[in-house]
């Protein structure tokens, strides 16, 4: 088993369905009220990438890529057309989009982070697969153009020297997704005009 750092194909994976995914416990009281409880800390994610197969030519790609990673066996990145940056889709990263961490003049590795907010609540994820090329850093508010680097691998950020105790440490950037095939079968259709098609092609979240 391995993680291969390659990208499914963007083309096909643009037309994707899925999203995150919750496992919550309801039990109904005989009184008629609920107790629920989260057996998950975090959401992971299952996507279905057979609607974005529209040629013959996509239906080759996914299976040389299926082939290629051994079924489920090896993990990859994948592209979510919906939730991919540090930012809304629409816009552009800036160094100051999410907080990881506080300098305390010791600590020179920050993890990249994502939240989620609404009302009065928040969910931090943790991001292992940045896009290489579009980090960018902050410290206080001041974008930093040197004395730092990126783990592509694992979303590590080491600086070169520790920031200062009390600095804000901030960043902006685009991310992959963490998965793998959910199956170690495609079932492909031909029909007569030579096009295409697979029934279902599930994608799941690796989780670590």
């Amino acid at each position: 088993m391995a993680f291969h750092e390659v990208r499914f194909p963007d083309d096909i994976s643009r037309g994707a369905r899925g999203g995150p995914e919750r496992r919550t416990q309801i039990v109904e009281l005989a009184s008629g009220d609920e107790e629920r409880n989260a057996t998950w800390a975090n959401s992971r994610r299952r996507y279905d990438v057979a609607y974005g197969v529209r040629r013959a030519d996509d239906l080759a790609a996914v299976v040389a890529f299926f082939e290629a990673r051994n079924g489920r066996l090896h993990g990859f990145r994948f592209k979510d057309w919906g939730d991919h940056k540090s930012c809304l889709p629409s816009q552009v990263p800036a160094p100051t989009d999410q907080p990881i961490g506080t300098g305390d003049g010791t600590t020179t590795g920050f993890q990249l982070l994502k939240r989620y907010a609404s009302g009065g609540q928040i969910w931090t994820r943790t991001i292992t697969k940045p896009v290489a090329g579009t980090v960018r850093i902050a410290l206080d508010g001041a974008e930093q153009l040197s004395g730092w680097s990126v783990d592509t691998t694992t979303g590590v950020v080491t600086f070169s020297a520790a920031p200062g105790a009390g600095v804000a440490v901030t960043a902006g950037f685009e991310f992959d997704v963490p998965v793998r095939f959910d199956t170690d079968a495609l079932d492909v259709t031909l029909d007569l005009e030579r096009l295409g098609s697979i029934t279902s092609i599930p994608l799941l979240e690796i989780r670590r």
